[in-house]
């Protein structure tokens, strides 16, 4: 829920109360997995990329769901159309590329497989950039993909880590002690 009228919402106000029906769903297999590998202490596949061009997740989630339909017909009876509101969905800035297509594809086989494992990446507040003709030039601008949040995200606020950058390798003798950073930004955990 959006804590909204329904007399009174938007389509992108739809959109969220849609998109979070179906991620509640999602998360309950989510935690069953998790609760599963860290009580059997399997192994796990890590995979670290740069982007992850996933594209728009509402309608293979409920796909994968089994519930495309039923998600359709009650959208119906409200007077909602539910391709309208799947082209609602933002894209993620992710990535654009084969390295994003290539990682997403890993994913997708890992849970396929019913590997355990996770992607580790950036998360892009702009993703990629607009192009615009103005005067005969081209014009750039950032994609604010963001612009409503990403309702697909669990924000960690309590989970963060250093990430150290430049800096030098601190010597000791012959030993390397390790590096002494030049400034540190603090990141924030999202799932």
């Amino acid at each position: 829920t959006i804590g909204k009228d329904p007399v009174v919402a938007n389509k992108h106000e739809w959109l969220n109360a849609t998109l979070f029906a179906v991620r509640d769903r999602l998360v309950e297999r989510w935690l069953r997995s998790n609760r599963a590998q860290l009580s059997q202490e399997t192994r796990q596949v890590y995979y670290l990329s740069m982007e992850f061009l996933i594209g728009r997740t509402l309608s293979n989630a409920m796909l994968s769901l089994g519930i495309y339909e039923d998600v359709q017909g009650a959208l119906e009876a409200m007077g909602l159309n539910l391709e309208e509101l799947i082209d609602e969905e933002n894209d993620p800035g992710l990535g654009n590329g084969g390295l994003g297509r290539l990682a997403a594809c890993f994913l997708d086989s890992l849970a396929t497989l019913g590997l355990p494992g996770r992607g580790y990446g950036i998360r892009y507040d702009y993703g990629m950039f607009k192009q615009n003709i103005v005067n005969g030039s081209q014009k750039e601008s950032p994609d604010y993909w963001l612009e409503y949040g990403n309702p697909w995200e669990f924000k960690r606020h309590n989970t963060r880590y250093k990430v150290r950058f430049g800096g030098r390798i601190q010597q000791e003798g012959k030993k390397r002690a390790g590096l002494k950073p030049k400034r540190f930004w603090e990141s924030l955990t999202i799932r």
